[in-house]
């Protein structure tokens, strides 16, 4: 990883979630944040919304921009599994399978971009 920062924070993130801990609010918010603006990177576009509450929505995908209302093409989930996708430790299928990600719509699927991390 290029930034040692955001491997330290998704370190310390993925430690604590081992431990069935929470990790430092800001410390998650941060490498959340971070790897949202990865994502943006790989997969720059506004026809999907990727939401991480609490920290952060982003639009990213190419295809047709999302301007006003509910998007067409939704993802969310919460941020530790968001993280673990990010860094490989879970994979897209076994988190739709598993509940903890939802997406809906075309090109939803995100998994050709992940993991990022």
């Amino acid at each position: 990883m290029a930034d040692p920062a955001l491997a330290q924070q998704l370190q310390a993130c993925l430690t604590a979630y081992s431990m069935d801990r929470t990790p430092d609010p800001e410390v998650e918010r941060a490498a959340v944040t971070a790897t949202l603006d990865l994502l943006k990177g790989a997969a720059p576009g506004k026809s999907v919304e990727v939401r991480i509450p609490p920290y952060a929505a982003i639009q990213a995908v190419e295809g047709v921009n999302h301007r006003r209302g509910t998007p067409a093409a939704v993802v969310e989930c919460d941020a530790p599994t968001w993280l673990r996708l990010v860094t490989g430790a879970l994979t897209w299928p076994d988190a739709i399978a598993s509940g903890r990600l939802r997406a809906s719509g075309e090109r939803s699927d995100l998994s050709a971009y992940l993991p990022l991390a």
